[in-house]
């Protein structure tokens, strides 16, 4: 009992819930743009998968480390412009679309995959980055290396959470973004255009969904693998619904999951053969799955989700 107490009080549980959350973070704020102006983007799977292998690809064909960030991020808001075009304008099914782009992301990325790298007994891989060195902060004790030897990209995605927050609620290009995604027909009558609202946040909030994606193959590994997302964009989709589609909770959410993964990591090594690997493995999901039904009961939806908009239609 005391070995699973002690766990919490090590530095490395926490440093390794901000390196765990972080693409989730990144995912769930790019899922979140896409759901706030009313678009549901269930390609996110696909796109994190995508993400993943350009920004790697980028790397390992010697571009620099941010050139596979922005890569993975142009790759993602080119798969994103697909489904805001299939969707907004032609309003097509916004679940079937999703779907779609998932599986054509991800069956695309390891065909060019394969055809790019040759298969070999152990993936290459290239340097990733580093965790940093801050004066100072890097060298107190606990917090030093539980939050402050995190690398780059970890701290980009803490900073984008705080900026889309303010965004959001303290800017008139929120207001619009809030608008269109409660009632496009008076957004429209304050003169916003909510399809060009909503295409240009579907694909930047897919440019996020790639970079959380790039996160995995040049910070928190050094290699591709076609399956290496395993799920991370359905958590997204479920934190926007826990976060009531507000970027400081779906930081919170992000952080409380990572914690859950984190946590039975651990667990797992103490308590051994005792109990079956399966249901540490289950742990993080059981208890989002209950953390998400707490929550969504008091969540508010915006009321123009996954409704098509058409010019003079009521």
């Amino acid at each position: 009992m005391s070995e699973t107490i002690d766990i919490l009080a090590g530095a490395s549980l926490w440093a390794a819930v901000l390196r765990i959350a972080t693409p989730l973070i990144f995912g769930t704020l790019g899922a979140l743009m896409c759901e706030r102006v009313g678009v549901l983007n269930l390609g996110i799977e696909g796109i994190m998968t995508a993400g993943a292998m350009v920004g790697w690809m980028t790397v390992y064909h010697g571009g620099d480390l941010w050139l596979g960030v922005l890569a993975a991020a142009v790759c993602g808001g080119l798969f994103g412009l697909i489904h805001a075009l299939l969707t907004v304008p032609l309003g097509l099914s916004q679940h079937v679309t999703g779907l779609g782009l998932t599986l054509f992301a991800s069956s695309l990325t390891y065909f060019v995959f394969r055809l790019s790298v040759p298969t070999s007994a152990s993936p290459p891989t290239i340097q990733p980055f580093q965790p940093l060195d801050i004066p100072f902060l890097s060298d107190l004790p606990f917090w030093g290396e539980a939050l402050f030897r995190q690398t780059a990209p970890t701290y980009l995605a803490l900073l984008l959470a705080g900026l889309l927050a303010y965004v959001l609620f303290r800017t008139p290009l929120g207001l619009a973004a809030r608008m269109v995604g409660e009632n496009p027909h008076a957004a429209e009558a304050q003169g916003i255009d909510p399809i060009a609202m909503r295409i240009g946040a579907v694909v930047a909030g897919s440019a996020l969904m790639g970079v959380g994606g790039s996160f995995l193959t040049l910070s928190a590994f050094n290699s591709f693998f076609p399956t290496m997302i395993q799920g991370r964009g359905w958590v997204c989709i479920a934190l926007v619904v826990f976060a009531s589609w507000r970027p400081g909770r779906a930081l919170l959410g992000a952080l409380l999951f990572a914690f859950f993964d984190a946590y039975q990591l651990r667990l797992s090594h103490v308590l051994g053969k005792a109990v079956p690997y399966q249901f540490f493995l289950m742990i993080p999901y059981l208890l989002s799955i209950v953390a998400l039904l707490v929550m969504a009961r008091r969540a508010r939806v915006p009321q123009a989700l996954m409704q098509p908009y058409r010019r003079g239609e009521r």
